[in-house]
């Protein structure tokens, strides 16, 4: 008799869960999608691209400087005294040095900037997906990572409002 009671009170239960799991809202935010469509994410797109043109016509004078600069030791390297020679290498070598640590140092502030932008603009979009959910019902909203999830089912995406929102938002 207990283990019939016990029965009925699992089945009981597995029934119970598996309705109310159908009243379930399920959705996921493409994230990537998010970014790179938002109005926040496009700003950040141009400002990058401008930082990146400013040094890279930067890079550019300073790679054509150290082309002069060897094509001269080269050229003239010969015709110079041992003490000039060495003179004219050693300032060679300091300015290549310079230009590569100035290049790490661009790479290195790009990518911070590209870094900041996105993790402010990602904590922006939490709050708006956190509102959508409360407001429109959901129990979960996900991000969509393609290494995590196995199967989406497209209607779940609820990527374009959050983006109307999010972007809406950013006007106010």
């Amino acid at each position: 008799m207990r283990r019939f009671i016990l029965a009925a009170v699992m089945a009981f239960g597995f029934a119970a869960a598996s309705a109310s799991a159908a009243d379930v809202k399920i959705g996921y935010v493409d994230m990537q999608r998010a970014l790179n469509n938002s109005e926040a994410g496009k700003e950040a797109k141009e400002q990058l691209a401008a930082r990146l043109k400013k040094y890279q016509d930067e890079i550019n004078g300073k790679q054509e400087e150290l082309k002069k600069l060897k094509d001269e030791l080269e050229k003239q390297g010969m015709l110079l005294s041992e003490t000039a020679r060495a003179a004219k290498e050693k300032d060679y070598q300091q300015r290549l040095k310079e230009f590569q640590r100035f290049t790490k140092d661009a790479q290195d502030e790009l990518q911070g900037k590209d870094e900041e932008f996105t993790r402010k603009i990602l904590e922006e979009m939490e709050k708006v997906i956190k509102e959508y959910g409360r407001t429109n019902g959901y129990a979960f909203i996900f991000a969509k990572n393609d290494s995590m999830m196995l199967y989406v089912d497209e209607k779940s995406d609820v990527t374009e409002e959050v983006l109307k929102r999010f972007n809406a938002a950013k006007k106010k």
